[in-house]
């Protein structure tokens, strides 16, 4: 992973003391609080519906086991003893006091971490694919080329007022776990091969993607991009939108928003007009900058193993066999495993960890792991590099932990915002919706039967939890003054992505568990063999699923 250098350490620590200066002002009554808004929030501290919040970046969702022990403390020292894993591969804690948050900063920066640009409208945490570096169908590792953007973005006096904030994932895989056509900007590695040449890497950028109010797929805007080119063709993208983006208006300012209105084929000229005044400048990487990056990300010293039958183990045969089909993935070196650890169990808001988990997994990947925990884009967290032969030992201690639930992809293994409980933005509350849906699917042989499908929960029409590209998507809604939920249904944030259809008129919070019950209902009696829910839908359509429900 990327190792802070003496440059990067001083500008974390000369942050946290500006910020400590600005607190201090502001309770002594010397900044009112328009003037601290725009400051708390550029360091993730926002004021929620019962106490602050504070948002941690974890730069593509990469952490150190030394990192994630300090996250353990700090929930345990400055907060009610756990942390909230979100969809931007982040964490945050729900109750930190507004006058700790110095301290708290000040502790994160000694194990190179810190709540830079977690919101405000600047360039958010730069996303990524969990696997990345191990995966098995990774055409390259995008961690290097995330940390490039990272490094361009963060202070970049240029973009630090954007017109709404900025989200950029990267995915370097055949297969997409990063969203990338539901970002502002999406990159996609590719490989071109040229007769006679080596391979190299080109990028394929996509522009104009987001969820919320107005969800959009990102088109492509640029194919075939070169290497040493990415910085100053994302920086074109953002001139473009910081000139021409809606200021006038809070709803109309995203990106996709500017894209859709200009249309595509337009916005892309625009910027290929601006590029071209940044085409070779000073913003263009250089090889020996790109294998600097690259150098941070060594692969660890694997050991030379084979891929292994294990074996089955005794009385717990079934629970470790369900666990090691569902959450393990192959990796792509021989003898080695990447391992999934559900944050879903029943009555746990998902992506949430105590901090007595926190440090038990923080040992685990001391042990099994190299040293590293991933967070991925479903709030959930990995182990990447895990020898076959340790998988039953590593699955006995997670299930002491309750965090072995065999439901990675499944019905239960939902995506959900912290909602109404917590957010002063949401409509609606989650988290209750989501504990109601698990209780009602608690039997692992209907969940295994149904196979792959996800549902995404969103307390308010800002989509934190996605509900867009949910195979089923829940979204929380104000009517007259009640909670209600409005269901809809074929969204998929993969390389398939789509958005999915509304079902119809909303449901009572008490309705939701037989809704999802009845749509499940459809697909078992109408699907083909081989068909997951999502392709069930796209051949037969919505009509059937609207009619079993509002019958």
């Amino acid at each position: 992973m990327y190792i802070y250098d003496a440059y990067d350490q001083k500008m974390v620590d000369e942050r946290v003391a500006q910020y400590r200066d600005q607190t201090n002002r502001y309770l002594a009554g010397k900044l009112d609080e328009d003037e601290f808004k725009q400051l708390r929030l550029r360091n993730g501290l926002y004021i929620q519906r019962l106490a602050p919040m504070l948002r941690i970046a974890i730069p593509y969702g990469i952490l150190s086991s030394v990192q994630l022990r300090k996250l353990a403390h700090l929930a345990r020292y400055y907060d009610r003893g756990y942390g909230h894993f979100t969809t931007r591969q982040n964490i945050q804690f729900n109750w930190p006091k507004l006058e700790e948050v110095p301290d708290i900063l000040e502790e994160l920066a000694s194990v190179q971490m810190h709540a830079i640009q977690t919101s405000g409208n600047c360039i958010r945490n730069v996303t990524s694919d969990q696997y990345a570096g191990a995966a098995r169908d990774e055409i390259a590792d995008s961690r290097p080329w995330a940390e490039l953007i990272r490094q361009w973005s963060t202070f970049h006096p240029e973009f630090n007022w954007l017109p709404r904030k900025f989200k950029i994932a990267v995915t370097g895989a055949a297969q997409d776990r990063a969203a990338v056509q539901v970002h502002d900007i999406g990159v996609r590695i590719v490989r071109q091969e040229s007769a006679g040449k080596d391979e190299k890497l080109i990028f394929d950028i996509l522009a104009g993607g987001g969820l919320g109010r107005t969800p959009v797929l990102g088109p492509v805007i640029k194919q075939g991009l070169e290497e040493q080119h990415l910085l100053t063709y994302l920086e074109a993208i953002l001139r473009v939108y910081n000139r021409y983006g809606r200021r006038d208006n809070l709803y109309k300012a995203r990106i996709k928003i500017l894209v859709r209105a200009m249309t595509p084929e337009v916005f892309a000229a625009e910027v290929a007009t601006e590029w071209a005044n940044l085409k070779d400048g000073r913003g263009t990487l250089t090889k020996a900058e790109i294998e600097r990056v690259k150098g941070c990300f060594t692969l660890p010293a694997y050991e030379s193993l084979e891929d292994i039958v294990v074996l089955q183990r005794a009385k717990d045969d079934a629970g470790f066999s369900a666990w090691r089909k569902q959450n393990i993935k192959p990796h792509r070196m021989p003898g080695y495993s990447i391992v999934n650890l559900a944050l879903k169990a029943t009555a746990v808001a998902p992506g949430d960890v105590t901090d007595e988990q926190m440090d038990l997994i923080a040992d685990l990947a001391d042990k099994y792991s190299c040293s590293e925990v991933r967070v991925t884009h479903e709030q959930n967290l990995t182990l990447a590099d895990v020898r076959q032969k340790d998988l039953h030992d590593l699955w006995q201690a997670l299930t002491a932990a309750d965090l072995a639930s065999p439901n990675l992809g499944l019905l239960t293994d939902m995506i959900c915002c912290p909602g109404g409980d917590y957010c002063s933005l949401a409509n609606a509350k989650s988290i209750p919706v989501a504990e109601a849906i698990q209780r009602q699917f608690d039997d692992l042989n209907l969940l295994h039967d149904l196979g792959e499908l996800s549902i995404n929960i969103s307390g308010c029409m800002n989509a934190c939890g996605h509900h867009h590209v949910g195979n089923i998507g829940i979204l929380g809604v104000d009517k007259k003054g009640a909670e209600y939920y409005q269901v809809s249904i074929g969204g998929s944030g993969r390389e398939d992505a789509a958005l999915a259809q509304i079902l119809g008129p909303s449901f009572a919070q008490n309705d939701i568990p037989r809704i999802i019950q009845t749509l499940v209902a459809v697909y078992l009696e109408r699907r083909e063999a081989g068909e997951r829910f999502i392709d069930t839908f796209r051949r037969i359509g919505i009509e059937p699923y609207k009619t079993a429900v509002y019958a």
